[in-house]
């Protein structure tokens, strides 16, 4: 039995997606289409792989075993044509990058006219959500996420690590005072996210543990909201260093408790699905600011 790599994709297309519409419209192909493909593949495998439920496609426990396979098979049968297709070539098209206000403005934006000297004929298209995105419903190609990542079917790429801080502006210290234990924040006006609360974890020592939880006087989705009310002196933040890097050294923040600091550092990855047509791209994006941060 040899198998069809397009069938392949339709059924992969089709676990991504959730939906034979959604995996239709993601392959430029008929929803029946997708289905056929889809039935065609099970009678060659003489399995069921896909059991639909009322809101979308299941994986059986043949379906989750074979989908481990498939996307190997079409990994490296993507990355074999695209060696030798773009081998002399340069790329080009359109790459859409997702990432939180803050990632985008601190380690994206400073560096888009170096790449665009470098990659003319790649054009980006950037969005900004402070929440972590579907990449096949936003029709996005890369995501960069900082912060553990969850357990995931995509690719990921560690780009760096950053130093969390607690800080304060000085305008803040004076009128509030200075913490000098992980006890007294409990006095003062915290600032944190409103989700998630891993995001409030702030990495300090104290005698009852290697963290601390904060709670929120004043919340905001948006690490740059944030940043905007510590530097408006309205209470204490932690944010990643990458944010902070210029107000810290300008003293227009200053740190809390930096002393009791766990160790912890915040990641950022890249994540992305590989395919033929973006690979390319990903690769010069990834690399590219692989070097600049």
């Amino acid at each position: 039995m040899a198998l069809n790599s397009d069938l392949l994709r339709v059924f992969l297309a089709v676990v991504d997606t959730g939906s034979m519409s959604a995996a239709a419209e993601l392959l430029g192909q008929t929803a029946s289409g997708v289905s056929r493909g889809l039935s065609r593949l099970e009678e060659q495998l003489g399995v069921t792989l896909l059991v639909r439920t009322t809101r979308r496609m299941e994986l059986t426990e043949e379906g989750h075993v074979f989908q481990e396979r498939a996307r190997g098979i079409v990994g490296a049968m993507d990355e074999a044509e695209e060696c030798m297709r773009v081998r002399h070539q340069q790329p080009s098209g359109i790459l859409r990058v997702d990432a939180s206000a803050p990632v985008m403005l601190h380690c994206v934006v400073p560096h888009l006219a170096d790449f665009y000297e470098r990659y003319q004929q790649i054009r980006l298209e950037l969005t900004s959500n402070d929440r972590i995105v579907d990449l096949v419903e936003h029709r996005t190609d890369i995501a960069l996420r900082a912060g553990p990542l969850g357990d995931s079917s995509l690719h990921a790429r560690h780009l760096k690590t950053s130093r969390l801080h607690i800080v304060a502006s000085p305008q803040y210290i004076a009128r509030r005072g200075r913490p000098r234990t992980v006890a007294a924040l409990d006095k003062h006006v915290l600032l944190g996210f409103t989700q998630p609360d891993t995001l409030n974890t702030w990495p300090l020592r104290h005698a009852q543990g290697n963290s601390y939880a904060a709670r929120p006087t004043l919340a905001a989705s948006s690490g740059e909201t944030l940043r905007g009310m510590a530097l408006a002196g309205v209470g204490i933040a932690c944010l990643s260093e990458f944010m902070l890097r210029r107000d810290l050294d300008a003293g227009r923040l200053i740190p809390v408790l930096d002393t009791l600091d766990n160790g912890y550092r915040q990641p950022l990855h890249a994540v992305y699905y590989r395919n033929t047509q973006l690979a390319r791209r990903i690769g010069c994006f990834l690399d590219f600011l692989s070097e600049r941060i």
